[in-house]
């Protein structure tokens, strides 16, 4: 069966369809800067280590359970069960949360880091760890808000 670009309100694509609805399309950026966040963090010196493993566990863990989401989606795996709607919400508003408190404790210590004398390189590349962190944390939130959207009107 091929994949159509319009969805009635009240179901959840399926195949290529995720690729042309909304919320569903945000899946890739998500993928994109949830992936750079944690390039970027694991290519540096952990150090402290507690914050900058949240900001690893959450990039790494969100990563894993997107690809997973839009696997699922794309199989078709949700058969167009509101459960599922409700479950993409719940999903996503978590990640956002946890975005955002990762974000915002890189952002604090690459605050505290400065530049200092031989390290300009880390800060630059925790910098844009933060940026990215804060750009994943948008679009999680925006798939938020459209994802329940969609499960009201289901």
């Amino acid at each position: 069966m091929a994949a159509t670009t319009a969805q009635p309100m009240g179901s959840l694509p399926s195949g290529l369809g995720i690729c042309t609805t909304a919320p569903d399309i945000l899946y890739l950026p998500e993928l994109v800067f949830g992936g750079l966040v944690w390039i970027l963090v694991a290519s540096t010196h952990v150090n402290p280590p507690m914050p900058l493993g949240w900001v690893m566990f959450v990039s790494v863990f969100c990563f894993v359970m997107t690809f997973l989401w839009m696997i699922i989606f794309a199989a078709g795996g949700h058969k167009n069960s509101s459960g599922w709607a409700a479950a993409d919400f719940a999903y996503h508003g978590l990640a956002a949360f946890f975005y955002l408190s990762a974000g915002v404790a890189l952002a604090y210590i690459t605050f505290l880091l400065k530049p200092l004398s031989g390290v300009t390189k880390i800060y630059q590349i925790d910098i844009a760890a933060v940026v990215f962190a804060f750009l994943a944390t948008l679009f999680y939130f925006i798939h938020t808000i459209l994802s329940s959207i969609r499960w009201k009107n289901f």
